[in-house]
């Protein structure tokens, strides 16, 4: 057996054995405890013979692989396949789907449901369907205080078929779905961060350019004293004055360079790292000014305006907030600041149809769209972008609030922050 394809989540083989392992000791201290506690009368040696298989397939893949490996797809599938065989073979000595331990035959199917994709996991359901189905007419009496055991009357049996049945298949079904939206949500979180540390790997750039400006400022200041030097003692239309007038002409091209540079990142540290909520706004709001709808941007709030740190985290927070915003609304969208001196609110209004009433509590979940189906069906999302959107506010110290305007109707959503939080650890400018 060998790893799958690496489109499924990977299972350590070594918690893998540890389980098979527990597996193993349950099913030999229930057998031990059925034959000789209990005094039943079962075929014990066929049921340990089926137990030492399990354990030696464990002693197999603990030698044979390292511990740290990592399965996926039909690696994953292989074993639990032989889980689902084995199990089915000791619930055949044991008294078929009339055992209370039949149950455990769903359980394979639901670790394939968590951790692989459908198409690993509707053959081992297949499988686990059709086992449970054979023992149904195909086993041994169940032991029991009579001698020989009992069988069960076959409609009892099918009873147990279809709790079984229908345990598996719904249960594996929910552990696919939620599973699948969970490695879709680690996807784009990961996919967001990497977006944010590309903003700040441009931010570091600016501050190696500066600081480099800075250090070479010294040596060309040398170079150029020389070149000032060499052209005192040099007569006129030497070789030598040429290159020492070259050679001068170079540093003072280098330093003008050098001061664009130093000039630029002070106007980054003042104008861009930085930034005001007028410019906030204005900046968020740029990629939606040329559509159809009306975007007004309102100010509301005494002198001095609220200064914070750039953050792309609250920058991409807020853009699709205002994204959702400018799909969804009739005609017009207003993108409004508020603030005093404890607090800094920013809210956007729209004219749409507002927030669905009976999920308006959950918005912000993942897979959560409050649109309608309509909506999400005609391109709407659902509700992925949104949850992004609110964690990253919320690490920046955010609160939010989703509600419907009680008179205009259409949705409205408040992001609010302690001014103190707002303006935390701004850039030093100057000295």
């Amino acid at each position: 057996m060998s790893p799958g394809n690496g489109d499924s989540l990977a299972v350590r083989l070594n918690t893998t054995i540890r389980i098979r392992w527990l597996a193993v000791a349950g099913q030999v201290a229930a057998v031990l405890f059925v034959h000789f506690v209990m005094s039943f009368d079962m075929l014990l040696m066929p049921c340990l013979l089926v137990i030492a298989m399990s354990a030696w397939l464990n002693l197999f893949l603990r030698f044979r692989y390292p511990g740290n490996v990592r399965w996926r797809g039909r690696a994953v599938m292989g074993l639990l396949a032989y889980d689902i065989l084995q199990l089915a073979s000791l619930l055949y000595l044991t008294g078929g789907i009339q055992n209370p331990f039949s149950i455990l035959l769903v359980v394979p199917v639901i670790v394939s449901a968590a951790t692989q994709r459908a198409r690993y996991t509707v053959p081992l359901f297949i499988l686990a369907i059709s086992a449970t189905t054979l023992l149904v007419f195909f086993h041994q009496p169940l032991p029991w205080f009579e001698p020989g055991g009992i069988i069960l009357p076959l409609e009892i049996r099918a009873g147990i078929w279809v709790a079984i049945a229908s345990t598996m298949a719904f249960t594996a079904v929910y552990m696919f779905r939620v599973a699948d939206e969970s490695r879709k949500l680690a996807d784009a979180l990961s996919a967001t961060e990497l977006v944010l540390q590309r903003e700040q790997h441009i931010s570091n750039l600016d501050g190696l350019a500066a600081a480099a400006a800075h250090e070479l400022g010294t040596p060309l200041a040398t170079i150029s004293l020389v070149a000032k030097e060499l052209l005192r003692e040099t007569a006129e239309g030497t070789s030598l004055r040429e290159d020492a007038e070259l050679l001068h002409s170079q540093a003072d091209r280098c330093r003008e360079i050098l001061r664009k540079i130093s000039t630029l990142s002070s106007q980054e540290d003042a104008n861009i790292a930085s930034l005001s909520i007028e410019v906030l706004l204005e900046e968020v709001a740029s990629p939606y000014r040329q559509g159809e709808i009306t975007l007004d941007i309102e100010l509301e709030g005494e002198s001095p305006l609220p200064v914070t740190r750039r953050n792309a985290a609250v920058l991409y927070g807020l853009g699709n907030l205002l994204e959702n915003a400018v799909d969804f609304a009739a005609s017009w969208v207003a993108f409004t600041a508020r603030w005093d001196e404890r607090t800094v609110a920013i809210s956007i209004r729209d004219d749409g149809k507002g927030f669905a009433p009976a999920i308006l509590e959950r918005i912000g979940e993942p897979f959560v769209s409050h649109r309608s189906a309509a909506d999400v069906t005609s391109g709407g999302g659902l509700g992925l972008g949104l949850f992004i959107a609110k964690t990253l506010l919320e690490r920046s110290g955010a609160t939010l609030v989703f509600r419907n305007q009680p008179v205009k109707g259409g949705a409205e959503v408040e992001v609010a922050w302690n001014r103190a939080d707002f303006e935390r650890s701004l850039p030093k400018i100057g000295p």
